[in-house]
């Protein structure tokens, strides 16, 4: 008899969770309860839809998204390789069309022996006398995150999160606009809207004073730093989004040969050039408030959106509680937390902690843990033995790889000899666990 997995969610974490159980063959039963049950804020059905933005950090192995992509890749990362031929052009950083994305895996995993997608909510844990990956992701449907709580045995803890606006090329005046990338990383991938100091502080202005879409009464209006709303950025003092989103460090204007006081970027959203998306405006601003804003900006005088940003509830778990360093559930050793639920937070992040699942559910027992000298190690070790009194989703940095034999002044250097550490040590576990 093969051995089975069943996997909910069918997010990034549960989509590559999936190839890597099935590649190990074992039999995959992948529960999405989409469209049965849609969420705030996916578009589709597509499972792996990536529901802000279109872009996976850069590329540069300096950067804390660009190790942890190395290592994935290491680690032959499915989601990776679909990312790659999905691509749209984003300078030094990895940006897709996040539909075509959604599409392709989804019909890739359809067409893969062993797994079964099955569309259909699921409101109770399931009894794990065989693996279960909890991958349900920060948009959990409120049945499942009220039985997770019989699980967790407290109330599962939430931040809100807000996207970005889309906007319709053919409505947008590009010869306001120029194309750059700060300091000319890439082949000027992004299109910039100038701003003097007159609009950038209308525009200030204008969002600080609109009126934002309310939580509800029970609910606090809690924010994951690097998810801020624009608007909550710029109440934050009137240069914020100057030295933040806007920030022109790396921009000019090569008609006036001048740098912007700041700059609104807008990036490629899908392979087409249909669409493309603000650039750091996650906002929870009413639509028609964004609509009235937004058209202000130099070139969007007429924008059409094809959509707007809202703002969404994400759950995760208080995870040094309820998980160890393979991400097993402490109180059953069967059950695994996958993705944003688990309490990284990022999409590189969560896919890293899906196909992290993935390997060790396929196998009986886990093994060693990842060194903590890797990207992907050093963060689940992270999120397992952090404070619970205040524990919050957390991105993988550079600060969670130990200093000591790695001792440099030169902080690009120091993170070189980090990457490479890293990546010896990894390659060093995939030896010996014959990943």
């Amino acid at each position: 008899m093969r051995k089975r997995v069943t996997i909910i969610g069918g997010g990034l974490a549960g989509a590559e969770a999936a190839y890597q159980t099935a590649k190990s063959g074992m039999d995959v039963d992948l529960y999405e309860m989409r469209p049965q049950v849609m969420t705030e804020a996916h578009a589709g059905d597509s499972l792996a839809e990536m529901v802000c933005s279109n872009s996976l950090g850069s590329e540069e192995i300096t950067s804390a998204s660009g190790l942890l992509k190395r290592e994935m890749k290491m680690l032959d990362s499915f989601f990776l390789r679909s990312a790659e031929k999905a691509r749209v052009p984003a300078g030094s950083s990895l940006a897709v069309d996040r539909l075509q994305l959604a599409a392709n895996i989804t019909t890739e995993l359809e067409a893969m022996p062993g797994i079964r997608i099955i569309r259909q909510e699921i409101r109770e844990i399931p009894a794990a006398d065989m693996p279960l990956i909890i991958a349900s992701g920060p948009l959990t449907s409120s049945a499942f995150a009220q039985a997770l709580s019989g699980l967790t045995m407290r109330k599962n803890l939430y931040f809100f999160d807000a996207t970005c606006p889309l906007i319709r090329a053919e409505s947008i005046d590009f010869s306001k606009l120029f194309a750059a990338c700060r300091y000319e990383k890439g082949e000027a991938d992004f299109l910039n809207i100038p701003l003097d100091q007159v609009q950038y502080e209308s525009l200030v202005k204008s969002m600080v004073g609109a009126e934002p879409e309310q939580a509800r009464d029970f609910e606090k209006e809690i924010y994951f730093d690097a998810c801020l709303p624009v608007e909550e950025i710029a109440r934050r003092g009137p240069q914020s989004l100057a030295f933040g989103p806007l920030k022109p460090v790396g921009l000019v204007d090569p008609r006036s040969q001048r740098r912007p006081h700041a700059v609104v970027q807008l990036r490629q959203d899908d392979l087409k050039k249909n669409f493309f998306q603000l650039v750091g405006f996650q906002t929870r601003l009413k639509y028609g408030d964004q609509k009235r804003i937004f058209r202000t900006l130099p070139g969007l005088e007429n924008a059409e959106f094809e959509r707007f940003g809202r703002m969404h509830r994400n759950t995760y778990i208080n995870a040094p509680l309820i998980i160890n360093q393979f991400s097993q559930c402490k109180k059953n050793s069967r059950i695994y937390f996958a993705g944003q639920i688990s309490g990284v937070e990022g999409y590189v992040e969560s896919v890293a902690s899906g196909l992290l699942c993935g390997l060790f559910a396929s196998r009986d027992e886990p093994r060693d843990p990842l060194p903590e000298t890797t990207a992907i190690g050093s963060l689940l070790a992270y999120i397992a033995n952090a404070s619970w009194q205040d524990f919050r989703p957390s991105k993988f940095t550079f600060g969670l790889l130990a200093d000591s034999g790695v001792e440099c002044r030169d902080k690009k250097r120091k993170k070189e000899l980090k990457a490479e550490r890293a990546c010896e040590a990894l390659e060093q576990w995939i030896k010996k666990f014959a990943i």
